[in-house]
């Protein structure tokens, strides 16, 4: 009688996972948190090199522009402290001002100018009308104590010479009041500082957009100081 031939049953081995996907994911998990952690702590919080550079620079707001901002302050019925901060973020209390030229807004006010785009924020074909390059660059550069680009000039009714020249502090403040005054009076700083550099509120959710990750801490920071040296003033 013949036998019966049983077949072998084939053992199914469990393939072990390959290790270098886990090394990978625990790598980048690491190196997300550290980043998330690096990015957090240097929008949140004043680092200590950022801090030294404030302070030095805190007497030079006091000594170049605190009569002219508590005069325009008190026109416009905005915080001393804020405005002051807002200074030193922006031309680090240095006087006159510097002035620093955008690329990117010189080229978009060329397109409206040009007809090859509608408006750039407030700015339209007929207020461009027959302006030379040469203009253009002096509407694309930021000017004055706020750093106000120069075709802020067209909202406020005033020449670019204004708001670079001896009423620079007035003519800020006055935009300021005139973009974001009810927000500032209402003591939204967040928001207000984040609004100058990048023209919309802080965001809800993840990072600011400001140039400067600690754009809105340091002028946070500075209100605190500024309100103090007020307040020490007003006491004596």
């Amino acid at each position: 009688m013949a036998k019966k031939k049983h077949k072998k049953r084939s053992v199914r081995t469990k393939k072990r996972p390959n290790s270098r996907i886990y090394h990978g994911l625990g790598a980048l998990f690491i190196f997300g948190a550290l980043y998330f952690g690096y990015t957090y702590y240097n929008s949140h919080f004043v680092t200590p090199w950022q801090s030294s550079s404030d302070k030095a620079g805190f007497a030079s707001v006091v000594d170049n522009y605190s009569e002219d901002v508590q005069t325009a302050a008190a026109a416009f019925n905005l915080p001393y402290p804020y405005l002051m901060a807002l200074i030193q973020l922006e031309c680090s209390g240095i006087k006159p001002a510097g002035e620093r030229f955008e690329p990117h807004v010189f080229r978009r006010l060329q397109a409206v100018r040009d007809g090859k785009r509608k408006n750039y924020e407030n700015i339209t074909q007929s207020h461009l009308a027959n302006a030379s390059d040469a203009a253009l660059k002096n509407l694309a550069t930021s000017w004055g104590p706020f750093q106000l680009m120069g075709y802020k000039c067209i909202l406020l009714d005033v020449q670019i010479r204004d708001i670079r020249g001896d009423r620079g502090v007035y003519h800020g403040v006055n935009w300021i009041n005139i973009t974001y005054g009810d927000r500032l009076r209402r003591g939204e700083y967040k928001n207000c500082f984040h609004m100058h550099n990048t023209g919309r509120t802080y965001p809800r959710v993840g990072m600011p957009t400001t140039h400067d990750p600690q754009y809105v801490p340091r002028g946070l920071a500075g209100i605190s100081r500024y309100q103090l040296k007020s307040e020490t003033n007003n006491a004596r």
